[in-house]
């Protein structure tokens, strides 16, 4: 979105703007061939995103003020709401969505999770030209699953500008669990500036919003606990790679105010219940670059569903969930009448909250933000360079700046050693040539693996029952049953003070398309070589996340890669044309890590 659409939307005449706190209002409704929602789906509060049902849907791309943080802004809404619409479909359906974009420049809406046609995928320049101002795009497409998705932008900076709501699709087969009652829990991120500015502050100063490190408090404690002489290593070593322990998200809240359902943490987002019911929670992180790690304090979760597909139920007292994932979690209340929904950023920076109450204005108290997480050498894919425990042999030639035998490229001129052929036990990690002596590239791990039953940073021995990949088991089998018949393996990788990401350390616009074969059966492996989070998702075919063993284990269509992670997933090549494939963090997307996915026969 460029700053140009800034300046028209704040010049709105004061007699047209409608000013919100936490959601914007009005909307219009959705065209012919409407169907009755069932009692069970509607929750009655002024303060959830218009439900639109049926097979026949308008939707107008625009712009409405907003105020979330004391200060009016634009935001792009869907029919003057943000986020935009619940669509609700059933399976089995035919919909068509015309889409009208009344922005000053070009848009476009994705349908995150919906197996389709590649020209109905919305995704400009691959998929379709875009919808061009004063045009209307009409998507029409058969819905061959069910469960909780969302939809947003693929045009630039418009996801995180607002354009984004959630999808629900009813099945043909009643679901393998009971409900009475369901809420849709869309949680997101907002930014005050303009998302085009927020990419280019990030590009010059990446560190901005690490403002979290360590203190000379927290070097007195590491010297007691682990010796003076291990503490200056170990300050020396991140000092070299002019990298930082507590940088674990790019933005955080100091730059973000984060929404539940479009709703400010002040404005309480309310969700109701009746003591005894059992409570369906379709949990969506809409956001452009945030994890969210979600409780309810007081209430056990079972997880019943993931990224819209069945698993065994798990039953969890949180879980981390990543840019562009679903889970839907069933929730019994009773004993209290107001429960707080908690979901803190992983940095501990901010959180956005709401609540369920048997009535509107009742609010459960808050919890304490956890303790700030610290990045250590297992996390990065450093084995046994655990914080407390490193190897501090394995740290020499690092004087020079270039001799990185930790795998650390240095920053002057590109230089580093690759670690291939390094002895790491049986997670050693080889890389491609493309990283070598690659000036995009400041890291890569050694020592990886797929760490399924890993909480994640932050969430390791908390004293609750945490979700995790080993965790959630798909309810059916391999939907294929075939072997792989060949595999592509891709290293995420990226330059944290370039503020530069890619694939095999190269950017999208200097990479090859991937190439499958129309019905063919293989295998996709990624190997994080970043010291961040990415959540990666592939249009058009789903993933089937493999277990540790090799075997099918959990169908997503975002799989999340914490640092120091290896991890594989089975594609069924059966959707003909281009496909995007990408980092789901926006910026990160935006920076590089992305490629194409060409399906041909």
């Amino acid at each position: 979105m460029s700053s140009d659409f800034f300046r028209r939307a704040d010049g709105f005449e004061p007699s047209r703007r409608r000013f919100v706190t936490g959601l914007a209002v009005g909307g219009v409704a959705a065209g012919a061939g409407l169907w009755r929602v069932p009692a069970f789906a509607s929750n009655g509060l002024a303060t959830s995103p218009q439900t639109l049902t049926g097979t026949q849907f308008d939707l107008s791309i625009g712009t409405s003020p907003v105020n979330f943080t004391g200060h009016t802004r634009p935001a792009v809404t869907v029919n003057g709401s943000l986020p935009a619409p619940v669509l609700r479909w059933r399976e089995g359906d035919t919909v068509t969505l015309r889409v009208a974009n009344r922005l000053g420049v070009p848009s476009s809406v994705h349908w995150h999770g919906i197996v389709l046609p590649a020209n109905m995928d919305g995704v400009p320049g691959l998929s379709f030209d875009g919808i061009h101002p004063g045009e209307t795009f009409t998507y029409r497409f058969d819905i061959r699953q069910s469960g909780t998705y969302w939809y947003h932008s693929h045009s630039l900076f418009q996801e995180q500008a607002g354009l984004y709501g959630a999808i629900v699709i009813d099945p043909r087969e009643p679901a393998p669990y009971r409900y009475d009652r369901e809420h849709v829990v869309l949680l997101s991120d907002w930014t005050d500036m303009d998302p085009a500015a927020l990419f280019r502050r990030m590009k010059k100063m990446s560190e901005h919003d690490n403002t979290y490190k360590r203190t000379v408090g927290d070097f007195v404690h590491d010297a007691q606990r682990d010796g003076l002489s291990a503490t200056l290593q170990d300050r020396g070593m991140w000092g070299r790679m002019r990298m930082t322990p507590t940088d674990l998200s790019d933005i955080n809240a100091h730059t973000y105010t984060y929404l539940m359902n479009g709703t400010a943490p002040a404005g309480n987002w309310t969700g109701l219940f009746r003591s005894g019911e059992k409570v369906l929670l379709r949990f969506i992180n809409g956001s452009a670059m945030t994890y969210f790690d979600v409780r309810i304090p007081g209430l056990k979760m079972t997880v019943v569903a993931a990224d819209g597909q069945y698993i065994h139920p798990v039953t969890v007292d949180e879980f981390r969930i990543a840019v562009a994932e679903t889970f839907d979690v069933i929730v019994e209340p009773s004993g209290q009448d107001a429960y707080t929904i908690f979901a803190q950023d992983m940095g501990r920076t901010g959180h956005a909250r709401g609540t369920l109450a048997v009535r509107q204005g009742l609010e459960a108290p808050l919890p304490a933000a956890d303790p700030r997480p610290i990045l250590t050498m297992d996390d990065m894919g450093h084995g046994g360079m655990g914080h407390g425990g490193h190897d501090m042999s394995a740290m020499k030639g690092m004087e020079g700046g270039c001799g990185a035998s930790m795998g650390m490229k240095g920053m002057e001129g590109g230089c580093g050693a690759n670690m291939a052929g390094m002895d790491h036990g049986s997670g050693a990690q080889g890389h491609p040539a493309s990283e070598t002596n690659n000036p995009l590239v400041d890291m890569q791990a050694s020592s990886v693996s797929p760490k399924l039953d890993d909480p994640g940073i932050g969430l390791r021995g908390n004293g609750r029952t945490v979700l995790t990949y080993g965790a959630m088991k798909s309810l059916f089998e391999d939907p294929d049953g075939r072997e792989p018949s060949r595999e592509i393996e891709l290293h995420l990788t990226g330059h944290m003070e370039k503020f530069a990401w890619s694939f095999n350390g190269q950017k999208f616009m200097d990479a090859e398309p991937l190439r499958l074969n129309y019905g063919e059966r293989m295998r996709i492996v990624l190997v994080n070589d970043t010291m961040m989070t990415h959540p990666i998702h592939l249009h058009g075919m789903w993933s089937d996340v493999e277990d540790d063993h090799g075997q099918f284990h959990l169908r997503k269509h975002t799989v999340d890669m914490p640092p120091g992670t290896k991890r594989s997933y089975r594609v069924r090549a059966d959707a003909l044309g281009r496909w995007a494939f990408h980092c789901h963090l926006l910026y990160h997307m935006e920076a590089g890590m992305m490629r194409e996915v060409r399906v041909e026969e």
